[in-house]
């Protein structure tokens, strides 16, 4: 299926601002306040910006509090058990608000409610949510909302089975100097244990010209860090009717002049190409920073995962990446108490962080997926295993990390400041091209610039520096 066929129609678009004007219409005069609560990754994040746009349009303004709000939407991810759990608590949660407020409308949307189960449960078991839509309909949440205010049934909307990409959102971005750009959505992957490729459909590339003009207009406002986003951004333009790859997209993008990184995720190993990195690594304004999932050490384990490369393959180009790009950030996933990895698999995966010695890695105990291959295989390791494996990668991890940071120990750094530290009063918080934490003294006028700082001390997963 090629391009043109993966957007909504024009007549479908045209249906979708009619309803933002009907849902304006019957907003007039009032003010009225929506709060979004996102779980998830970055491409949550992004959707959830979506769905602030479409409310924006409709009469709506953020709040941050779910008790003052009007109308409340839970932006849901499945990728753990866990993130499922905590989105139901959190809805369960929202019921005194509902009765406090019986005008308050209340929806689901979001990768959990793309998969029937969960749409059933949150139908029979949460009686006050008014609706729910999947990651490929966002575009019809307008007209969701505008039938559930003119007292229309409640409703509970599945992805289609070839799920479209919808242009012309315009997203309420929660930062003025960092931004997500959505490049493609979907997967064709099918790892055994992932639920994303029947949350969120196959994949589909968006125009590059469409592309090109929003990332100019971030440029010309003014944002200092963009951020490619795909489920595999090395998939980009496959099966489109347009010839444009990823590489050649970020060979595009990054022409454009400006003060600015841009960066990319997530980018699948065996896809991950020479040209790319060498595309990386001509340019400034691509940081040099590249998350690269591993997930197992183990030949036998990735094969099981369906990962498509052997851990030969995968050192192979991070030393290709490395010679490329000497002072490169290293990231990836890790995976632990994948079924049927025995002591010997994960023993793989220690030795495999000991020669690649990642900047960062983000690790995650094996949550079976209903309606994935791996939850239906044999020899599922025991929750105490899982959890003992973890903490022995975590502890070697921290190491590395430590000894990586204090490599930085007195060189200057050119950090773009996100503001005041959370979590430490009095110090500012910036990011490195690296994306490693830099925390400082300094004024909070200074956020969302560029600023030099001296590293003075380190820590595994925090630096310290002073302004100069």
């Amino acid at each position: 299926m090629n391009y043109r066929n993966r957007v909504i129609s024009a007549e479908e678009a045209a249906r979708r601002d009619a309803y933002i004007s009907r849902v304006r219409s019957i907003n007039s005069n009032k003010a009225l306040k929506i709060f979004i609560n996102t779980f998830g990754c970055q491409q949550n994040e992004a959707d959830g910006e979506s769905v602030a746009g479409m409310a924006a349009l409709m009469g709506y303004s953020l709040t941050d509090c779910p008790e003052c709000a009007d109308l409340i939407v839970v932006n849901t991810c499945a990728v753990r058990e866990h993130a499922e759990k905590k989105a139901l608590s959190v809805v369960g949660q929202y019921k005194h608000c509902k009765k406090n407020k019986p005008s308050l409308v209340i929806a689901v949307c979001g990768c959990m409610v793309s998969q029937k189960h969960r749409a059933d449960e949150i139908k029979m078991k949460y009686p006050y949510v008014d609706f729910t839509f999947g990651t490929s309909e966002l575009y019809k949440f307008p007209e969701l909302l505008a039938k559930r205010l003119k007292g229309g049934r409640r409703d509970f909307l599945l992805p289609n089975d070839e799920p479209l990409i919808a242009e012309g959102i315009a997203p309420a971005r929660a930062s003025s100097y960092r931004a997500w750009l959505s490049v493609m959505y979907g997967c064709n992957n099918f790892c055994s244990y992932c639920i994303v490729p029947y949350v969120r459909g196959r994949e589909r590339s968006r125009d590059p010209r469409v592309i090109e003009e929003e990332f100019r207009t971030l440029v010309n406002d003014g944002y200092r860090d963009i951020t490619l986003l795909g489920q595999n951004v090395n998939s980009y333009g496959q099966k489109c009717t347009f010839e444009c790859n990823f590489a050649e997209l970020l060979r595009r993008l990054s022409s454009v002049e400006g003060d600015y990184k841009l960066r990319f995720m997530t980018s699948h190993p065996k896809d991950a190409t020479c040209e790319l990195v060498d595309v990386m690594a001509s340019s400034e304004r691509i940081a040099k920073q590249f998350h690269l999932p591993l997930q197992s050490g183990s030949n036998s384990v990735l094969k099981a995962m369906n990962r498509g490369y052997t851990v030969e393959k995968y050192l192979d180009t991070v030393g290709y990446i490395r010679e490329k790009m000497p002072d490169v950030t290293l990231t990836s996933d890790i995976i632990v108490g994948f079924p049927g990895e025995s002591e010997a698999d994960f023993e793989a995966t220690l030795d495999v962080l000991r020669r690649v010695r990642y900047d960062m890695v983000y690790s995650f105990i094996y949550s079976p997926r209903t309606g994935t291959p791996a939850a239906q295989m044999a020899d599922q390791i025991p929750e105490e295993v899982k959890g003992e494996r973890l903490r022995r990668l975590l502890d070697l991890q921290t190491q590395i990390a430590e000894e990586k940071n204090a490599e930085l120990l007195g060189t200057e750094q050119r950090v773009l400041c996100y503001g005041t530290s959370k979590n430490n009063d009095g110090m500012l918080e910036g990011r490195t091209e690296g994306n490693k934490i830099v925390l400082f003294k300094g004024d909070s006028s200074l956020e969302g610039e560029y600023v030099n700082v001296k590293i003075t001390e380190t820590h595994p997963f925090v630096m310290y520096g002073e302004k100069y």
